[in-house]
């Protein structure tokens, strides 16, 4: 089973569960976890070959897929007895909670995709295919960096750049490669979510700067008649770190409207 650290302010309270994107941790919901565990029950899960869930299970796995990934998030609130609970994601945690809202919509109660990544542009396609090429050439931490540094370009992305760079240091070199490998097929996917309204409430929340990103979900939302947007301003790809106090503030108003307790 997945690594998870769960706070429970009250058995009745509604759960929020987080997921970070590819090569974080949970640790990258620090500048959340104080405001959110004051009001909800909070689930903080480490996606497979990050953080702490490195069981030696997933070394005999040649390749991930997106059903297999929720599934593992699914066991985690099954084995807390969750029934349902608000979702939270990051960049590739935004896919993984869209394939859960796919497969099992019954346990989401809302969906907050931050820094959303719902379509690869044609710089994001070349990006990825080139990398596919490097990564058995170079070691993952250079191509991590540089892909890092494409869609964290700017000095106000610093801090979130750094972050997710520390964090990825700490995977295997074959975990990253079948991360990326994940990566690299996911168009066909994103197509169907792209095309396919879930019916469930959901908050994309996205930096203004997000220029690989932004685009589609523009789109999206003028499609998806469940679907709302926010724009942070001077705020690049991981709107959870660059822009921590507008972020909270605006996914805890969503998720108090959601379920009807907003005063």
């Amino acid at each position: 089973m997945l690594h998870y650290t769960s706070y429970t302010l009250n058995e009745n309270t509604p759960w929020v569960t987080f997921v970070h994107g590819a090569g974080g941790s949970s640790s990258i919901w620090y500048k959340q976890l104080r405001d959110f565990k004051k009001e909800f029950n909070v689930l903080l899960i480490d996606l497979r070959g990050h953080g702490k869930s490195k069981s030696p299970i997933y070394k005999k796995i040649k390749s991930y897929s997106f059903d297999v990934i929720s599934d593992d998030i699914v066991d985690v609130l099954e084995h807390l007895k969750i029934k349902s609970s608000h979702f939270i994601g990051i960049s590739l945690g935004t896919i993984v909670i869209r394939e859960i809202a796919e497969r099992y919509p019954e346990k989401i109660i809302s969906m907050i995709m931050g820094g959303a990544v719902m379509k690869l542009n044609f710089r994001g396609q070349i990006l990825m295919k080139l990398g596919d090429l490097l990564k058995s050439v170079l070691p993952y931490i250079v191509l991590y960096k540089f892909l890092a540094f494409i869609i964290m370009p700017k000095k106000t992305h610093k801090e979130s750049r750094n972050l997710f760079i520390n964090e990825a240091k700490k995977l295997y070199q074959k975990e990253f490669k079948r991360w990326f490998t994940l990566l690299a097929e996911v168009n066909p996917l994103l197509a169907l979510f792209r095309i396919k309204d879930t019916g469930i409430k959901t908050l994309y929340i996205m930096g203004e700067e997000d220029d690989m990103f932004l685009p589609s979900i523009k789109k999206l939302v003028q499609d998806h008649l469940s679907s709302k947007l926010i724009i942070l301003p001077n705020c690049g790809h991981v709107v959870n770190i660059d822009q921590s106090i507008q972020f909270n503030q605006k996914v805890l108003n969503f998720i108090k409207q959601s379920t009807g307790t907003l005063n």
